[in-house]
């Protein structure tokens, strides 16, 4: 830019010496006062006349109030098997089944096919009985005071009661299940082969007091 107003300068002055006219002295003399002042200014290389302007920086956008995102609450991950299926009301979904505490199944799928045992527990959540000596898994159990061992013991695990039908020890047959109303108005169950009520009242007593002659026997163990 000095080099500009220097050649400008320059031609003035060579158009001055040849026409001594008032209008050239003049545009001289201003020229001259223009040049003093940007010398004045002492423009450098840094000054922001020789610099890009950046671009204005854009306000923040505004968070709407109403549209705020909030993160979900943590949950722990549960294993397959202690997953509980619930209902709305945090209630676990029960699920109705063909058997009963106390009932004699044959089992009909699995390593322990042909088998017959009796129901000494059910898990009416996801539809699963325990039969008793049947379907054993080895269990390690590690020692809970100084000085005792390891045992290695034989626990009953879970089979799913689609996998058991309901035994006739009279006629040695496994049969499904139906249901019919006597004429007391009682609703029970009966083999569907043999025609064998299943549902009686001792029978139910005999499940009730063993196993809670089972419970009384863990307590004492303890």
């Amino acid at each position: 830019m000095l080099l500009l107003f220097f050649i400008l300068h320059q031609s003035i002055r060579i158009i001055a010496l040849k026409s001594h006219s008032t209008k050239t002295l003049i545009t001289m003399a201003a020229m001259a006062t223009l040049h003093s002042s940007f010398t004045a200014l002492s423009l450098s290389s840094k000054s922001f006349l020789g610099q890009r302007l950046s671009p204005c920086p854009s306000p923040p956008l505004v968070q709407n109030k109403s549209t705020k995102t909030t993160c979900p609450p943590l949950q722990a991950k549960l294993k397959r098997w202690e997953r509980i299926k619930c209902k709305p009301n945090s209630l676990p979904i029960v699920h109705k089944m063909h058997v009963k505490l106390g009932d004699t199944v044959k089992v009909t799928a699995g390593r322990d096919k042909g088998k017959i045992g009796e129901i000494t527990k059910i898990v009416k959540h996801n539809s699963t009985v325990i039969v008793k000596e049947i379907n054993l898994k080895t269990k390690h159990l590690k020692s809970k005071e100084e000085g005792e061992s390891g045992q290695i013991v034989k626990i009953e695990a879970p089979i799913h009661s689609s996998n058991v039908m309901l035994y006739s020890k009279e006629q040695n047959v496994a049969s499904r299940v139906g249901h019919k109303t006597l004429d007391n108005g009682k609703r029970v169950r009966y083999l569907l082969k043999t025609g064998e009520i299943i549902d009686s009242v001792e029978i139910w007593k005999k499940a009730v007091k063993e196993r809670e002659k089972k419970a009384e026997e863990i307590t004492v163990a303890s």
